[in-house]
């Protein structure tokens, strides 16, 4: 396997931030199709995909999604030329046939075990959500992740059928302002680390 070079490691990882505000710089369709264009590729339990993605770009939807958000994440919301609501779909098992054409018929097993559907679907949706967060760094665009909303609320206005759940928002554009917070602590190797 190829190595990432060191430019690469650091705006995937070793520098990349939550960003907290935003220039006025638009991010196009392309731009945004291109995001998941490179988060669906990665792996998830038994190919399952359950990630869905829901693009806020118009003043009326970015109003009707703020009024979901805590206090602190609307200035930054606002100013964000786009954000992505991450949300699970339950259905995602009525993709199997397509997704997993050499098990089709674990489709029926996933709709006759309801919380080994949940489990499975909200452990993948939360791996793609994280390959999403780099992708849209990968492509130059900084990324807000945020878990602070009502996602009932958030779920009854956009997805009121109830078949997708949101999961996470993302703000997405180009670094505005002071974006940056200082760079916060990481845990050691003796804290995290275990051999056996």
């Amino acid at each position: 396997m190829d190595l990432l070079d060191d430019a690469g490691r650091a705006l995937l990882f070793t520098e990349a931030r939550t960003a907290n505000s935003f220039a006025p710089t638009p991010v196009t369709d392309d731009e945004l199709s291109r995001i998941w264009e490179l988060a669906k590729w990665p792996p998830t339990a038994a190919n399952v995909q359950p990630l869905r993605v829901l693009y806020v770009r118009t003043d009326e939807g970015r109003k009707r999604l703020v009024q979901h958000l805590n206090e602190g994440n609307r200035a930054k919301t606002e100013s964000a030329p786009a954000v992505a609501v991450l949300a699970m779909d339950t259905r995602f098992h009525d993709h199997i046939p397509t997704l997993l054409p050499f098990r089709p018929e674990l489709k029926d097993v996933f709709e006759a075990q309801e919380e080994m559907r949940e489990s499975t679907g909200r452990f993948s949706a939360a791996l793609q959500a994280g390959y999403f967060v780099l992708a849209v760094r990968a492509l130059g665009l900084a990324a807000g992740p945020m878990g602070g909303f009502d996602a009932a609320a958030l779920d009854a206005e956009f997805f009121p059928d109830g078949q997708w759940r949101s999961l996470l928002v993302v703000n997405i554009g180009h670094p505005g302002e002071n974006p940056w917070f200082d760079r916060l602590p990481r845990l050691d190797h003796s804290d995290a680390l275990r051999w056996a």
